[in-house]
């Protein structure tokens, strides 16, 4: 018989398969997003996303103890405010629920790396992530407002910084504005990547932040192309940005890939609301081993490239690698 290779040695039991797996996903990898709501004793399950809650000041400390109790180095502050207007003010309010958030979180747990999102559609009243005249999304009157939000956000305590707006030129901006204001050492982690997708549905319902009309496709990018990723990953690396972000995750692990191996900064990716929605009404309905088909996600994340996972997963996968799975 001719000689053929025996790849099967090396999966012989489960500890040649550790010593030899390529890609491993650990707890450092993981970036938990957090919704942070104005009002009183509210701990509310979001019902398009289980196991995910809107949290009042007053309730937040709890699930920040447990965040930092399994280890999970970084959250996400997404702010939903009470009140809205055209110009998306409370985005940039030194009083804001996000802002307030932040000084919260980093006095209770100092070492925990906070990263506000920053972006206007959760504080407008027409729900988009700038300014609108005559039904356009205006760019450059929007870049202004952005600046003041990111401005507030550092001072808040902000550890970084992760624009999510899709307008041109934002990093440029951010980066201008975060330097005149003394916060040059604050990081920013560019949305660099952000397809205009079906997958963000569930987050619009716990952000409350869809679009009063028209939808977000003359900002955030089409879904079938490729190489304009490329473009817009560049402009924001040489527009200063320190981290570049994909998103959503599963649909789009190939442009993750892409900017891996082009770019030599840390690339994050981002597993949407959707994509977690998806895997836990397959579960809740029994049709899913829910712990195995999280983890393989992570690990296809890993493995395209990421460097940082922003999940609603996160806190599962810390108790999964805590207890011993094999990530």
């Amino acid at each position: 018989m001719k000689p053929f290779a025996r790849h099967r040695r090396l999966r012989r039991n489960e500890a040649i398969r550790s010593m030899v797996r390529e890609h491993h996903v650990q707890v450092t990898d993981l970036i938990y997003p957090l919704f942070v709501v104005e009002g009183n004793a509210v701990n509310e399950e979001i019902p398009s996303m289980p196991g995910v809650y809107h949290y009042s000041l007053d309730r937040l400390d709890e699930e920040i103890d447990e965040v930092v109790d399994l280890g999970i180095p970084s959250v996400l502050i997404f702010g939903v405010p009470n009140e809205k207007d055209a110009c998306g003010s409370s985005a940039y309010d030194e009083n804001g629920i996000v802002q307030r958030a932040i000084r919260q979180i980093k006095e209770r747990h100092p070492g925990l790396y906070v990263i506000a999102d920053t972006c206007l559609c959760q504080y407008t009243d027409h729900g988009h992530c700038g300014v609108v005249e005559d039904g356009e999304i205006v760019n450059d009157a929007s870049l202004e407002l952005l600046v003041k939000t990111a401005v507030s956000q550092a001072r808040a305590g902000a550890d970084m910084i992760a624009p999510s707006n899709m307008m041109d030129g934002f990093v440029a901006a951010i980066r201008q504005g975060l330097d005149e204001a003394g916060f040059t050492h604050i990081p920013i982690m560019s949305y660099a990547v952000k397809y205009a997708s079906a997958f963000y549905g569930p987050f619009r319902d716990a952000a409350h932040s869809a679009p009063q009309f028209g939808d977000r496709r003359t900002y955030q990018m089409d879904p079938a192309n490729a190489r304009e990723a490329l473009r817009e990953a560049a402009s924001d690396v040489e527009q200063g940005a320190d981290l570049l972000m994909v998103k959503p995750g599963m649909a789009y692990l190939d442009i993750l890939h892409r900017l891996k191996e082009r770019f030599d900064l840390p690339v994050a990716v981002y597993n949407v609301s959707a994509e977690y929605a998806m895997v836990k009404a397959a579960a809740q309905n029994g049709w899913i081993d829910e712990q195995r088909i999280v983890m393989e996600l992570m690990t296809a994340m890993k493995r395209a490239g990421a460097d940082l996972i922003l999940t609603y997963h996160a806190k599962d996968v810390a108790r999964w690698l805590r207890g011993g799975i094999n990530g």
